[in-house]
Parts: structure tokens; C-alpha cells; sequence
């Protein structure tokens, strides 16, 4: 999911490889906006879905975030879901249609989308791709084909996504 409605003329493409349950993906947000904010519309940063197995409604989550780009607002989105990753885990989906009126978005829709599951398809794309990239944890960040495991430890991981931005832009 990026943000953009069309192609990315960005020079460098960030994947961002993240649980929406998970909070080491929320603690990874900052990492994201100093990203943007360092780079601007030249490092396009996408979201691509990772639900773990243990997060139990993460791939609800997944499908919501995709509803919620549709509708214009995947990232805000997203990023209002991370920040309440705990009450995901206790209160289930009711969370996700609340969020998405918080937003401003169509809830009745959200509540159809999960329903019919137009969004599986693409949440399966992605974490099929990333199975076979041989994502593992979240989150995990792909820029210029080079794979950062962050989740192990976020320690320094900015850094290298930096680092392989600045080469691929300086080049």
C-alpha cells in the first residue's frame, strides 16, 4: 500500500514489512515519518502486509488498512491502528470500524469490505511475496533489494535504511 494513486516516480522505493498488531511496527513509525520527512516524495514509502500468526487479528487489520487506501487514507489509517495495537489484541475488530469513523471514513463500508473480503487477495499477495523473500518478523524493511530484519532489534536500522537510500539516490 502506498499512498500514491499512481505510479511511484520516486528514485528509491522503501517496503515497509509490517504486522498491524505487532508494537514493534508501531515503534518503527518514527522511523517511517523521519524517513519522509528526511527524503520528501523521493524515497516512496510502502506499507506491504506481514500479519503474524500470533496477532489474531492482524489479517482483519491488513484488510482494513487496504479498505481504508481505497478510501484515501491508508497510511493515517495504519499509523491511528498501530498506536492502539493493544486494544486490537482485547477488543478484536470492533476497534478497526472505530478508527475508521474516527477518521472520517465510510464504517458501514469497512464493515462490508471485512465481510466480503475484496482486500484478501492482496494481503495474500503480500505475504506470500514476503514469505518468499524470506520476511520472518515484523518490521522488516526492503530498499534497492537489500532486506533489514528489524524484527530482531531496530537498533540501527534507520541508519541502514538511510545509508542504502543515500547510495541509490547518490547514483
Amino acid at each position: 500500500m502506498s499512498d500514491s494513486t499512481t505510479p511511484s516516480a520516486s528514485p528509491v522505493t522503501v517496503e515497509a514489512w509490517f504486522d498491524l498488531q505487532c508494537p514493534d511496527c508501531f515503534r518503527a513509525l518514527d522511523d517511517v515519518r523521519a524517513l519522509r520527512e528526511k527524503y520528501g516524495d523521493r524515497v516512496d514509502v510502502q506499507l506491504r502486509h506481514f500479519p503474524l500468526e500470533k496477532h489474531k487479528h492482524a489479517y482483519a487489520a491488513a484488510q482494513a488498512a487496504e479498505e481504508a487506501a481505497d478510501q484515501g487514507k491508508g497510511w493515517p489509517y495504519a499509523e491511528a491502528l498501530l498506536a492502539r495495537t493493544a486494544e486490537l489484541g482485547e477488543r478484536g475488530e470492533p476497534v478497526l470500524l472505530e478508527i475508521a469513523a474516527e477518521l472520517g471514513l465510510d464504517a458501514e463500508e469497512f464493515d462490508t469490505a471485512l465481510i466480503d473480503g475484496r482486500h484478501l487477495l492482496t494481503v495474500d499477495a503480500d505475504q506470500a511475496e514476503g514469505k518468499a523473500i524470506k520476511v520472518t518478523g515484523t518490521p522488516t524493511y526492503v530498499v534497492g533489494g537489500e532486506r533489514l530484519d528489524g524484527g530482531q532489534s531496530q537498533d540501527g536500522l534507520r541508519a541502514r535504511v538511510e545509508e542504502i537510500a543515500d547510495r541509490l539516490l547518490a547514483a
